[in-house]
């Protein structure tokens, strides 16, 4: 069930002029096609690979074993997004951890946090008393930003209005704008100025300095660094790195802020919930079906595309849930776009430090520093681990050595067991291991990731150091999954490798995503918009640039008719 294929329907989708074509069916895409088509267009969805969700998917790439290949854990998806498209009664099926950080250091001392103040402040009193007092005000400040935050990712950005419009649509244009930035301000000003200046002092800041200013105690620290720097090749140290702190805690689980749940059968089952309902809705899906040109008729409006087995689809409008390096520099005739548009994507930042490893293991780890042989699931197990973040300065050793053109030496990683909660996904008594690693060169200088030899001594590195925390880790494994950045690329077609689609820095946000003057889901060519993570508000499974997209369509759909 797991590598679905969908029947041809090639000829079907020649014969008619479709309301709306989606390029891509990740999440964004299938969450765009099924608002769309609830509101009644005719839409088709067109994917390159043999099999719906983009990076949230599952595969059986080892017999008896099913991988969240990259993506695979869930938080982000906007909540607003769960409720209107009914997933939970498409099957979407959340496990919660019951732990949510786990951070095992060699020494034999451990950080632990769960899902309630008290044990929180217990668990880093161990370090510090101070810092346990300063972790709850920390968290405290996090989730009030984030009600600010909610606002904008729900919403459209207040983004210029280009080409020639009539008076009413420059009125109705007014009015929107005057909307967005009165309940903006309202969130504001319910803030307050010590906040707003707290606020943007997180947004600018390097994550260390942000994390320095809250804690002594550089174990915490570490471990609340590792969120920061997830899918980048930005230090720690790094201006605006910060922001990501924030960007973390703005999911949530059945209302619960900051809880990453792992998904039953994978975080496919994620994009398979939405497939359902765009399904429902009255969506085309046709999988291997890779477009290799976007069609433009005279008038320099798109017009359809064209598939890479040369078949012609025609629609009103198209939507790009391709990054959009590859939407502008690969599938638009270049003629057409104006230099500046062209040159700002052309040298957007797609750089990516992440090799995603997907592990078959005989036997659940067992950490040292736990002290148990207790071959049961543990709290640990169910939490996202933390390896190679027992400080702040290994983090940053890490970055240096992917800066200087290599794998880290000791990489930074991300280490969670979906099969603690989930026995759906691998056979009794085995279990599935998801390593999330930085940081690794899209071309390293001291070899190529084109080489066996040279991937598979990387994929050891990782299992030796786990061996520190957890010994007999790397004996165990059976067999494994590695995805590094120019396999993501490739394979899932993320530019450089990089999972959000483009840089999450402070430059390449909001009304700078994916260029200035461009952050509404339209683009310099009429009739083609962006869905992807590389449109506001950014990358993570998250929903909103595809729903905001959809929105974006059917308000432009409804001045053409008016």
């Amino acid at each position: 069930m797991w590598r679905r294929g969908f029947s041809s329907r090639a000829k079907a989708l020649q014969e008619k002029k479709w309301d709306a074509l989606v390029i891509g069916a990740g999440h964004n895409g299938m969450i765009a096609a099924a608002y769309l088509a609830r509101a009644g267009l005719s839409v088709a969805v067109l994917e390159r690979r043999h099999i719906v969700g983009g990076a949230a998917v599952t595969e059986e790439i080892i017999p008896g074993f099913k991988f969240s290949r990259c993506s695979y854990l869930q938080s982000l998806l906007r909540p607003s997004i769960v409720r209107e498209l009914q997933l939970k009664r498409h099957g979407l099926k959340l496990l919660k951890p019951l732990a949510t950080s786990f951070t095992p250091c060699i020494d034999g001392r451990y950080l632990l946090l769960g899902h309630t103040d008290e044990q929180n402040y217990s668990e880093i009193s161990k370090f510090s008393k101070q810092d346990a007092d300063s972790y709850l005000r920390y968290e405290s400040q996090l989730y009030k930003f984030c009600k600010l935050m909610d606002f904008l990712l729900d919403s459209p950005t207040p983004e210029t209005l280009h080409g020639s419009s009539s008076f009413t649509d420059w009125l109705m244009d007014r009015l929107h704008k005057s909307v967005f930035w009165g309940h903006c301000a309202r969130h504001i000003f319910s803030l307050g100025q010590k906040d707003m200046v707290d606020f943007f002092d997180l947004l600018v800041s390097p994550t260390s300095k942000v994390l320095n200013k809250w804690f002594e105690t550089d174990l915490l620290k570490a471990a609340l660094a590792g969120d920061a720097i997830i899918g980048s090749m930005a230090s720690i140290h790094t201006p605006g790195s910060g922001y990501v702190l924030l960007h973390h805690v703005m999911g949530e689980t059945d209302g619960e802020r900051n809880v990453w749940s792992h998904v039953e059968g994978g975080m496919g089952s994620v994009s398979m919930a939405i497939h359902n309902a765009a399904i429902e809705a009255g969506v085309n899906i046709l999988t291997n079906a890779e477009v290799s040109q976007l069609l433009i008729g005279e008038t320099g409006t798109a017009k359809g595309v064209l598939l890479a087995d040369g078949t012609r689809v025609h629609s009103s409008v198209v939507l790009s849930n391709a990054t959009p390096y590859k939407t502008f520099m690969e599938l638009v005739p270049q003629v057409i776009l104006p230099d500046a548009f062209l040159r700002a994507i052309k040298f957007s930042d797609c750089n990516s430090g992440t090799t995603k490893i997907n592990v078959a293991v005989n036997k659940l780890p067992q950490f040292r520093c736990c002290k148990s042989n207790n071959p049961e699931v543990g709290p640990q197990h169910t939490a996202t681990i933390h390896i190679g973040c027992e400080s702040m300065e290994e983090i940053g050793s890490a970055c240096a050595d992917a800066w200087n053109g290599l794998p880290s030496r000791r990489p930074v990683m991300e280490m969670t067991v979906p099969s603690s909660l989930d026995r759906t996904i691998c056979p009794p008594g085995k279990h599935v291991i998801s390593l999330f690693t930085q940081y690794t060169p899209y071309k390293p200088l001291d070899g190529s990731w084109d080489d066996p030899t040279y991937r598979e001594s990387y994929a050891k590195r990782c299992f030796y150091l786990i061996d520190e925390y957890a010994p007999g880790f790397s004996s165990s494994v059976i067999g494994y999954d590695m995805l590094t950045p120019i396999d993501l690329e490739r394979e899932f077609g993320l530019t450089g490798g990089n999972i959000f689609h483009g840089a999450m820095c402070l430059d390449s946000l909001f009304l700078m995503r994916p260029a200035k003057g461009w952050s509404g889901y339209r683009t310099p060519v009429r009739g083609l918009y962006i869905c992807g993570s590389g449109a506001h508000p950014g990358g993570g499974v998250m929903g909103a640039p595809g729903r905001n997209a959809a929105l974006s369509v059917l308000r432009d759909l409804k001045k053409h008719f008016r």
